[in-house]
């Protein structure tokens, strides 16, 4: 049986696309075409996944739409809204130097530069400037996912090093 960290969130279902089951995907990944490499995905919450083989797929208007099979008609497609599209992580490149996959900072346990935990990565958000981590501690901390202001990121040790205060 596979493991979580087996499977990347590289999106998720937007909304129903025309009436013949097609889908709106919304992706999280910096190259929105990446999901086009791939012929099947998982699809689902938590642990109600389902894998679905990609039937077709397009570049429209800026978005992806697909076509799943098994997902024949408009009330089929807006069943999906909202669900996460996960990939096999096999079948994805090794990470850059200095780039991550999300899925891969979520958890990481984030602590300053005076050695005070702030919390852990609780998820990012995508802001159009810069990624923002939104680590959950105490309170809440909002760090825009830069150098300025994050330094070591160690995925294996399960740590990120922030220049952030605990007031901040």
């Amino acid at each position: 049986m596979s493991q979580p960290s087996d499977w990347l969130v590289m999106g998720r279902i937007a909304a129903p696309f025309g009436v013949k089951g097609w889908v709106k995907i919304q992706t999280f990944s910096e190259d929105p075409g990446t999901l086009m490499d791939f012929e099947s995905w998982r699809v689902g919450r938590g642990e109600q996944q389902t894998l679905y083989t990609v039937e077709a797929i397009q570049d429209h208007s800026n978005t992806l739409v697909a076509k799943l099979v098994g997902i024949d008609d408009r009330d089929a497609a807006y069943a999906l809204r909202g669900q996460e599209i996960s990939v096999a992580r096999r079948d994805l490149p090794p990470p850059e130097e200095n780039e991550f996959y999300w899925s891969d900072l979520i958890g990481l346990k984030a602590v300053n530069r005076e050695g005070v935990e702030l919390g852990r990565v609780d998820s990012l958000l995508e802001t159009g400037a810069q990624d923002v981590l939104v680590i959950k501690g105490k309170r809440e901390h909002l760090v825009p996912f830069i150098a300025a202001f994050v330094g070591k990121v160690d995925v294996a040790g399960g740590t990120i090093e922030v220049d952030w205060g605990e007031d901040y």
